[in-house]
């Protein structure tokens, strides 16, 4: 108790009285009330931390050992790193240029050296006596290059002999210098140790902390309870403690997470709508019968589930998810046409101008001259003239139109429906939950909602990111495809490799094919989409392929001088690529030379070619989404990943795994393990940072599914989480607002 003596005063009869004992801290208390008004607001500014469970919850990214110095050499330039290290030199001189002086001091692993650089209008003799020859310290700053070195100008530092006098000083800091260091995601007003320091100051008044995982899940998992593993993740004494605390906060993380979808999905199914069912003799049955082709078990499958779901009382929530071309919209056509029979509307939100312009085209000749009068499928999108979307809003508000297939511009206030019993949503990673929850308000009821996609999701993603929507899954392709030849072309310095590339091009146009040559750029200096490219590997100064200089080259070569070639992208206007999409796919145009707006929808029978330039900077699912444009017909497809990519790097890995396969599902496994997807609630669904501590869904499938399946069983006999308020709290902490908003939003 000495730590405390010094605190106590004389009571009435000259005793001393003992310390005031303060409060035990929850993970709820405002940091205001648990460090000092400095601290409090100086994490606030640098992370926006404002109760103690923000800060705990900020764990460690990686431990070091005081005993073991790790490579130097392998420091990113322009990150904040925290390194230990010894002083091996420090000397002081003049600057030449200027008044005053700099300090560099030599750092080094054992093996590797680093320097750090600190500058000083007057002497730093002071600096020297801290940074001598021999100590051990840790290090933290930015790493920068300096004349073609790597050094930490300016850097924070602290000698371990500074906290052994630390120590002396303050008894209780003791126990903080254990073997283990973490080392946290620090900025530079706020390091790693000022973490470190403000965390230990945080736990020495925390209390025992409710468990949000019940008693037989922890003992069935082997798990710590709450308040030790919270402990062991900052103030280990060995890593068999941190990994122990990590498997726990792992789970606990899978555990949360699921309850919070398994609860939205309770309270969805709680809800009331109309059920839309088909009626004898109606649209959906007159549909049927005419229908030139006979759908595949998994479509059968996927129609027999989603029009179970629509008959019910509760309105549907479904994805719909298949491979590239496998017969997603024929199938929730027929869910449109039963809405119809109902005398209800569907809302078609697509992404694009020309994925919507396509699905109009494609809806009407499925449903025959006959059905498509009668239904009135109609576009609205933003750029229409002022007189076709006068037009298109008075059939959308009137009930006349059956279905109604747009963009963004549906979730306009100019848009009314008469009767909106169901919304489709295509490519549904495309929107964001507001948008979504936009449309649903349009409904005098809650519509049924069928979301779609044609990028395979991981089995993980599925339990996770959509754990509060019911899956429907087509994998077999319709009969009479042909399949898909993949080659990679390395290009690397070789422009004569070009002259193969259209050759090969013009081969398939000779035989009366169409085909694709996509770009990831409009123009030297504008990339179409530039959050879906990816940054060249390390200082690769090379240009993008863009489609006006392309088209322009394409013109000049001899073999395709027969052929019209045509651009197609973002830049254009609604009318311009509608015009250029109906030409292409009426075979007035064998070349598109396009960007991105052509990677999902675009469905041309006779194009049989794909020549994607740049291949490494795209994604997985992207180039699988690109190839899916070709090989739809009857024939044979071609698809040409051209890259510039080094042999063996891993982007040229990545296109070789493509190239290996053309099933989705197992290319959406890999894309998961490349991305390490770590930001799933967050990221894709409310469009926040909000991000996964240490679950990972590409490795945690197996405990996923365990807390998913624990998750129903709690939920289904509770839906209000009313017997276990510290899971209750749990979800509400661990949701920001957005998350909070989409996991209401039904």
């Amino acid at each position: 108790m000495t730590g405390s003596s010094a605190a106590s005063g004389p009571g009435f009869d000259g005793v001393a009285l003992p310390a005031p004992q303060l409060e035990p801290l929850t993970l709820d208390t405002p940091l205001k009330k648990a460090l000092s008004a400095p601290q409090a607001t100086a994490l606030g500014k640098a992370f926006g931390f404002l109760t103690v469970n923000d800060l705990l919850s900020h764990y460690p990214r990686d431990y070091a050992d005081r005993e073991v110095l790790r490579p130097l050499n392998q420091l990113t330039p322009g990150a904040n790193i925290t390194v230990i290290a010894d002083i091996i030199s420090a000397h002081e001189k003049r600057m030449s240029s200027r008044q005053g002086t700099i300090v560099e001091v030599v750092i080094s692993d054992g093996g590797g050296q680093f320097t750090l650089t600190f500058f000083g209008k007057n002497s730093q003799q002071w600096r020297l006596d801290q940074l001598r020859p021999g100590l051990r310290g840790s290090f933290s700053g930015k790493v920068r290059m300096y004349q073609g070195q790597s050094q930490l100008a300016n850097p924070s530092y602290k000698t371990f002999e500074s906290e052994e006098e630390e120590a002396r000083d303050d008894p209780a800091l003791r126990l903080k210098h254990k073997p283990l260091i973490p080392i946290y995601a620090a900025t530079a007003s706020e390091t790693s140790w000022n973490l470190q320091t403000m965390i230990d100051q945080v736990l020495r008044r925390l209390g025992t902390l409710p468990d949000p995982v019940p008693q037989d899940l922890r003992v069935e998992h082997s798990l710590l309870d709450h308040t030790q593993a919270i402990r062991w993740i900052h103030s280990p004494d060995d890593p068999e403690q941190w990994m122990a605390a990590q498997d726990t906060l792992r789970f606990t993380e899978a555990w949360v997470l699921q309850c919070a979808l398994m609860q939205r999905h309770s309270l969805a199914r709680e809800r009331r709508t109309q059920p839309r069912v088909p009626t004898p003799g109606g649209y959906l049955e007159r549909f049927d019968a005419a229908l030139p082709f006979v759908l595949t078990v998994d479509q059968e499958i996927c129609a027999v589930e989603i029009a179970a779901d629509m008959a019910r009382s509760g309105p549907m929530n479904r994805l719909l998810q298949g491979e590239v071309g496998s017969g997603k919209t024929v199938v929730a056509l027929r869910a449109m046409l039963a809405v119809a029979d109902s005398g209800g509307q569907t809302a078609l939100l697509a992404p694009t101008e020309v994925l919507a312009g396509q699905h109009l085209r494609s809806i009407t000749t499925l449903l025959g001259p006959d059905l498509a009068a009668e239904l009135m499928p109609t576009l609205l999108t933003g750029k229409l003239p002022v007189a076709q979307k006068r037009k298109a809003l008075l059939r959308t508000v009137s009930g006349q139109s059956r279905i109604v297939i747009g963009t963004h511009a549906l979730l306009s206030d100019t848009v009314t429906f008469f009767d909106l019993g169901l919304i489709v949503i295509d490519e549904q990673h495309r929107f964001g939950v507001d948008q979504r929850e936009t449309l649903r308000l349009k409904g005098a009821e809650p519509p049924h909602v069928l979301v779609m996609t044609a990028t395979p999701i991981p089995r993980t993603i599925a339990m996770t990111v959509f754990g509060d929507l019911d899956v429907s899954t087509i994998r077999i392709l319709p009969a009479g495809r042909q399949g898909i030849r993949s080659v990679v072309v390395p290009m690397g310095d070789n422009g004569a490799l070009f002259g193969r590339v259209w050759a090969s091009l013009a081969q398939e146009l000779a035989l009366g094919r169409q085909g694709f040559v996509v770009c990831p750029a409009i123009s030297p200096a504008e990339i179409e989409d530039e959050a879906d490219i990816a940054p060249p590997p390390g200082d690769d100064p090379r240009p993008l392929f863009n489609v006006e200089e392309v088209l322009e080259g394409m013109r000049g070569v001899g073999s395709l001088a027969p052929y019209r070639l045509e651009a197609l992208h973002g830049r254009m206007t609604s009318d311009e690529k509608d015009r250029i999409m109906r030409s292409f796919a009426a075979g007035e145009i064998d070349v598109l030379v396009a960007t991105t707006v052509i990677e999902v929808g675009v469905d041309v029978p006779n194009a049989s070619a794909m020549v994607v330039l740049d291949a490494d900077r795209f994604g997985v699912s992207q180039l699988h989404q690109l190839r899916g444009r070709v090989g739809r017909g009857g024939v044979p497809g071609l698809c040409l990943l051209v890259t510039k990519s080094r042999a063996g790097s891993p982007a040229r890995q990545r296109i070789g795994d493509v190239a290996a396969t053309l099933d989705g599902f197992v290319l959406a496994e890999l894309d998961l393990a490349l991305r390490r997807e770590g930001n799933v609630l967050g990221d894709v669904q409310s469009g926040d940072g909000s991000k996964l501590r240490f679950l990972r869904v590409a490795v945690d499938g197996d405990m996923i599914a365990e807390a998913r399946q624990a998750a129903y069983h709690l939920v289904t006999g509770d839906p209000g989480i009313r017997t276990n308020p510290a899971l209750r709290d749990a979800i509400a902490r661990r949701l920001n607002d957005s998350e909070r908003t989409w996991l209401n939003k039904g």
